[in-house]
């Protein structure tokens, strides 16, 4: 029996093989080659990196076909955020668009297109040059939950309880590891998208980090 398929994203963005499924689906383009190969050549093509619903209106994302985007797998909302996706404007219009608000709001700005807020996130997330994930210096009082650290451990998710740890077997840790109350933190989520969490987006957690697997979505193979 062949292993997980490497659709799952980790909190790093990275594409990974994993068997903890998720609660959200998305893309940032066509990553595989070829008709029915899982092979993932590419990490990202432009800067529409979206999220979206398992299910809308019936459709089903077909995987790995030729011709079509890579589906991705995410845990939950604070995993696709910290991976700097952003909710997709059909299937969670009402959630794009608190977003798409409260990320204009923070910058000041009366209104911010689709392409206008992929280009901000883009920016936070992504260093072109040395082609590599960006991380943000926050001190730790300023982190609202919902954001994702990276420890020597590596990704972990802000929460009222402590530092949870994502494990990558795309689940959480069982038991939480205190908070610094001092100090600088290196913070995974994109600013932005810090903001729009610090501003009351609502980013639900996969269940309580119990370390459970999440459920399952039948098209995540």
């Amino acid at each position: 029996m062949s292993g997980p398929a490497r659709n799952r994203v980790s909190p790093m963005s990275d594409v990974v093989a994993a068997t903890g499924r998720g609660e959200l689906m998305g893309n940032r383009g066509r990553l595989h080659d070829g008709d029915g190969a899982r092979d993932v050549r590419r990490h990202h093509v432009g800067r529409a990196w979206i999220t979206c619903v398992l299910e809308f209106r019936g459709r089903r994302a077909a995987q790995w076909d030729a011709g079509h985007y890579t589906p991705l797998f995410f845990l939950d909302e604070p995993v696709a955020l910290a991976a700097g996706h952003r909710p997709c404007a059909e299937c969670r219009r009402a959630d794009f668009t608190r977003f798409r608000d409260l990320v204009a709001a923070a910058r000041g700005l009366d209104h911010l297109s689709a392409p206008g807020l992929d280009r901000v996130l883009h920016e936070e997330r992504w260093d072109a040059g040395r082609r590599t994930r960006r991380l943000h210096a926050y001190a730790w009082g300023d982190l609202p939950d919902g954001a994702y650290v990276l420890l020597d451990s590596g990704p972990a998710l802000v929460s009222p309880d402590g530092l949870v740890s994502w494990r990558p077997d795309n689940t959480y840790a069982v038991s939480p590891l205190p908070r610094p109350t001092r100090g600088t933190a290196a913070v995974i989520t994109p600013p932005s998208s810090v903001e729009a969490l610090r501003s009351g987006f609502d980013a639900h957690v996969s269940g309580r980090p119990q370390g459970a697997q999440a459920s399952p979505s039948s098209s995540s193979e």
